[in-house]
């Protein structure tokens, strides 16, 4: 028979009945999701580590109050995304709109354009492993929304609908983002590995 593992709502509902070794569970069951989320967002090993940290303690602060008859994957991460934009803030205030003293979503939302669609694969390119850094780099450099889309469904494998409850935008919009995000992912990558074959043919 297989190994049923407990929801993510049945030991959140356990931990408030008092079995702290659930939380353990939660805690083991997204350190390195959150952790490699947070990593591609944020691109700085010590500051994943410290966001992940701190949606623990959020977690675990706010779970009384958390809502248990909807999946908690999504709070979870919207947790997570509100962490690292306030790291990601505190490191680059002027970063999002070059005007000081605006911090509200609107400043976090990057204009739309379309851009070529060259290649390579991304879904092949995410599962090599030695080229995992080369792809990080890329998404790292992507607008802060673009980034977040492509992260949470790369990496983390949210659908859809779990990235417009994270982003707290509707599911088109995160759509949008991923697919704007794709192309600006492949027109780099495209750039680069034309650029690396340049060198090893000069």
């Amino acid at each position: 028979m297989p190994d049923l593992q407990p929801s993510d709502e049945e030991l959140a509902r356990r931990f408030l009945a008092g079995n702290l070794h659930a939380f353990e569970s939660l805690v083991q069951r997204y350190s390195k999701p959150l952790y490699n989320f947070a990593l591609n967002f944020l691109g700085d090993p010590d500051e994943a580590d410290e966001a992940a940290q701190l949606v623990f303690v959020q977690v675990y602060q706010s779970l009384p109050r958390a809502h248990l008859d909807s999946p908690l994957k999504p709070w979870i991460y919207q947790i997570a995304r509100n962490k690292c934009i306030d790291l990601w803030r505190a490191r680059a205030p002027l970063s999002l709109s070059g005007r000081e003293g605006h911090s509200n979503d609107d400043d976090f939302d990057p204009p739309a354009f379309d851009v070529a669609d060259p290649s390579p694969a991304l879904d092949e390119l995410a599962e090599h492993s030695d080229l995992q850094r080369i792809l990080r780099e890329a998404i790292h450099a992507l607008p802060p929304n673009y980034r977040m889309a492509v992260t949470l469904r790369y990496v983390n494998d949210l659908s859809f609908g779990e990235i417009a409850a994270v982003m707290k935008v509707p599911e088109n919009t995160a759509k949008t983002y991923f697919q704007r995000a794709k192309k600006l992912l492949r027109q780099k990558l495209g750039e680069d590995f034309r650029r690396s074959a340049g060198v090893k043919n000069g």
